[in-house]
């Protein structure tokens, strides 16, 4: 599927509009208090370990986002909009929220690499 920031498409035209998707995921307090106890991972300034949840939290709300475009029945989606929050009653957790605009284009978007069952998403 198609993933985009765009709000259009280069060579392609939007056939349907289906609406807004989402998908989030949520980092919770245990997450925080791992990271903090390998604080060692640290490297000027940025934690090694704290990127690669939020990246997998970043995978996991794209991948919702997708298969809720999927279930309407569009072949990409469009407008990506990537969002950061703590939430929880002292900030202890953090969610990520990815929101787009399902749409079905002309033709079929050609396959990527990253497509292929098993292959890494460039999200991820």
């Amino acid at each position: 599927m198609l993933v985009t920031t765009t709000h259009t498409l280069q060579d392609r035209k939007i056939k349907d509009y289906h609406g807004i998707v989402s998908g989030e995921a949520i980092l919770g307090a245990n997450v925080f208090k791992d990271l903090f106890a390998g604080i060692r991972d640290i490297v000027g300034g940025r934690s090694k370990a704290y990127e690669d949840e939020l990246r997998k939290a970043k995978a996991h709300a794209i991948d919702e986002m997708i298969a809720q475009a999927k279930d309407y029945g569009a072949n990409a989606v469009i407008g990506v909009d990537l969002a950061y929050e703590a939430v929880g009653s002292s900030g202890s957790m953090l969610m990520v929220v990815a929101t787009g605009t399902a749409v079905r284009v002309e033709g079929e978007p050609a396959p990527r690499a990253a497509e292929e069952p098993g292959a890494k998403r460039p999200w991820k």
